[in-house]
């Protein structure tokens, strides 16, 4: 395993709860670093990349900037990302809100040369709107269709073409709507809804994301939405969805695909430090890192 590159994504403008911005600054102060150290994993932060405006002083900018702010943060998250990814390391990205997936999957890919690259999605929501489909405007939910080659020209300039319809792969899906989910059935993504991994087992809908993910590609990487977990074990979101993915049986099927060559990337976000109750979403992410990373006992 490479050396492992903590890269913390601060940002919240892509969503409603534009608290997700102090998530990977939070991750760092808490001593993430220390905690996959304890784990037995050795990481390093790499970088912080904060976007030029934190909402906290601009609260109350229109979409137009919003998009644009956005488009910047991910074109800079990308370079640092590829710029870890030239030196050997293995990026793990931190959020910030989930339109951080441009910048993450669009420098992973640029790394690969733009050959094809997989991806997982963990997630209660698709995130496949373009700004036809949109009930929000937040561009959060826009991140899986820039990826894809569809949505906002800022947006693909970043990601567009990253990832090919038939190697994303959705876990755990159980929010939506018509528009994003039109968009994605037209392309022919496996999605595996909540009540699919209910019935299956996450350890079987893990093994087929993985073999969607791999196939003909240079490589997969794993994105994971702290909302796609239930609620109650990860109180330290914004849109809570109930029903979803348990820490247990994910962490388990996670630690099955522990150590693949093929992973290039893991991405976590979504996380917002002031709803979480007893570092209970906190010691997920760790616990999440560890499971790909950690070395077998």
């Amino acid at each position: 395993m490479n050396a492992i590159a903590l890269i913390g994504a601060a940002s919240g403008w892509g969503a409603g709860f534009r608290h997700t911005e102090n998530g990977p600054i939070a991750l760092k102060e808490l001593g993430l670093q220390r905690w996959l150290a304890e784990g037995g994993v050795a990481a390093e932060w790499f970088r912080m990349v904060a976007s030029e405006k934190s909402w906290r002083e601009h609260p109350n900018l229109p979409t137009p900037e919003i998009f644009d702010l956005v488009a910047r943060h991910n074109a800079a998250l990308a370079d640092s990302v590829t710029g870890a990814m030239a030196e050997g390391k293995f990026p793990v990205v931190l959020g910030g809100d989930h339109a951080i997936a441009m910048g993450t999957w669009g420098g992973v890919a640029r790394a690969l040369g733009r050959r094809p690259l997989g991806l997982i999605w963990l997630d209660a929501h698709l995130d496949a709107h373009t700004v036809e489909t949109t009930p929000s405007m937040n561009p959060h939910g826009m991140g899986a269709a820039a990826l894809l080659g569809h949505g906002d020209e800022k947006f693909r300039e970043i990601c567009g073409g990253a990832v090919r319809p038939e190697n994303l792969c959705y876990v755990g899906v159980r929010s939506y709507e018509d528009g994003e989910m039109a968009l994605l059935r037209r392309l022919g993504v496996r999605i595996i809804a909540m009540d699919e991994v209910k019935a299956r087992g996450m350890e079987a809908a893990i093994a087929e994301a993985l073999e969607i993910a791999t196939a003909r590609t240079d490589g997969y990487g794993i994105t994971i939405d702290l909302d796609g977990f239930d609620p109650e074990e990860a109180p330290g979101i914004g849109l809570k969805c109930a029903d979803g993915l348990r820490a247990a049986t994910t962490l388990a099927a996670l630690r099955g695909i522990a150590g693949d060559p093929r992973l290039k990337a893991l991405e976590i976000v979504e996380y917002i430090p002031e709803f979480d109750r007893d570092l209970r979403t906190a010691h997920l992410v760790r616990d999440l890192i560890l499971a790909l990373m950690a070395p077998p006992r």
